[in-house]
């Protein structure tokens, strides 16, 4: 079936197929088409232009907008969307005070989450992702990764990546499942614990085919750099490439060592040196700011003005979790990313649509509106612009979501 959309106001974020990744200045620019028409075959953008070249065909069905706005939905680069429960309690323990590593200290945080993960079915953890899964799309998202992480035993960790890959059957979007199984230590004896992870659960995740990446929690009290270079060093004989959690609190060294390894992102980076900088800026390792985790649990936010002014790309992701960041809302993370991280509104949604896309390895996929690219986009409500993505904080700028062409 074929559906044209016409009368769109602006068809925002036209590129074509083979565009780079965006860096420094080039992510003020977002190419849009006033006035415009948008067809789709078989759940693909086939083509589209100036409303005075439209010409309907013999059988197309014909949307008419009447003047809305229309761009790509989002790519959410890095969550945590699989958890048994929400760790609102701990929201009140933020409230009263205490900050995130004295609730980890206290018997909260990873491993809170960890021992309600464990007690939970495969079938009720696949329930309560796929309704969350569900108010992400139609929160704007048409891409995502999801991590483990939230197990820390062979088999949860092996039931949250199986969790993963049931709901890439029962959606359309394109998933990307990473193995953490390195988020935390489920206890002391941490040697037995990384061997456990390297030579038993490592084997078993490539036998089932069941990650894209591999990620390492890499921070003081968690993660060594040292050991977070056997983990990526162990990931590769199993053919998957690191995307891993660095500098949230400390700057101890995670970043070089992730360079090393050609890792396709770091996240969370609130951290900064202008030695790591430039680092990032010989490799085509991609920063990732969490502004969602910053906000929430009440640290810097990522630098993200000053990695883009230095001629990085930068990509915003959510890090949806129950623990320090319980918001998938991307429109949110733009308003962030604008008010608190220094971006301009061009900035932001290029960093959450365009480059996202790349810190998944789905350029050719979705991201922008390009010939060939899925049909994933949103059309926006009457008088909304690009700006109001930001401005409108808290508000639903979104009318309709559309995925692979059909109404979400």
């Amino acid at each position: 079936m074929t559906k044209t959309f016409i009368n769109i106001s602006q068809l925002v974020q036209v590129r074509e197929q083979g565009t780079n990744i965006l860096r420094g200045a080039m992510m003020a620019d977002v190419p849009s088409i006033a006035n415009a028409w948008l067809k789709v075959e078989d759940g693909t953008i086939s083509d589209f232009g100036t409303m005075d070249t439209f010409q309907p065909e013999a059988g197309e069905e014909v949307i008419d907008l009447k003047g809305r706005m229309v761009t790509p939905t989002f790519v959410d680069s890095h969550t945590h969307l699989v958890f048994a429960e929400d760790r609102d309690e701990e929201y009140v323990m933020k409230i009263k005070g205490m900050d995130y590593q004295s609730i980890a200290e206290a018997g909260g945080g990873i491993l809170n989450s960890a021992r309600k993960l464990q007690r939970m079915s495969l079938e009720e953890l696949t329930e309560r992702a796929a309704i969350r899964l569900n108010e992400v799309i139609r929160s704007g998202t048409g891409a995502i990764e999801i991590k483990s992480g939230y197990g820390l035993t062979m088999e949860a960790e092996i039931k949250m990546l199986q969790v993963i890959s049931r709901l890439s059957e029962i959606f359309t979007i394109p998933i990307k499942a990473t193995f953490l199984g390195a988020h935390a230590f489920p206890d002391r004896d941490q040697e037995k614990y990384m061997n456990t992870m390297i030579q038993e659960m490592l084997p078993e995740v490539y036998s089932q085919q069941l990650a894209d990446y591999i990620d390492c929690f890499c921070e003081e009290g968690y993660y060594t750099v040292e050991q977070m270079d056997r983990i990526l060093e162990a990931g590769e004989k199993f053919d998957l490439k690191g995307k891993v959690h660095v500098n949230q609190f400390n700057s101890i060294g995670g970043i070089e060592k992730a360079i090393e390894h050609g890792a396709v992102s770091v996240d969370h980076l609130e951290v900064l040196t202008d030695e790591e900088i430039s680092l990032l800026k010989d490799s085509d390792t991609i920063p990732v700011a969490l502004p969602g985790c910053s906000f929430f649990i009440k640290i810097p936010y990522t630098p993200g003005r000053k990695i883009i002014d230095n001629g990085l790309p930068l990509v915003i992701a959510s890090d949806f979790n129950p623990g320090s960041a319980p918001s998938f809302n991307l429109s949110f993370a733009n308003s962030l990313g604008c008010l608190k991280m220094g971006l301009q509104p061009e900035e932001a949604f290029n960093a959450t649509t365009f480059n996202a896309a790349f810190a998944l390895e789905l350029e050719s996929e979705v991201g922008s509106i390009t010939k060939g690219k899925r049909a994933n986009f949103i059309i926006a409500k009457a008088g909304k612009n690009l700006n109001s993505i930001s401005y409108n904080f808290g508000v639903d700028w979104i009318d309709e979501v559309y995925i692979s062409g059909d109404k979400f």
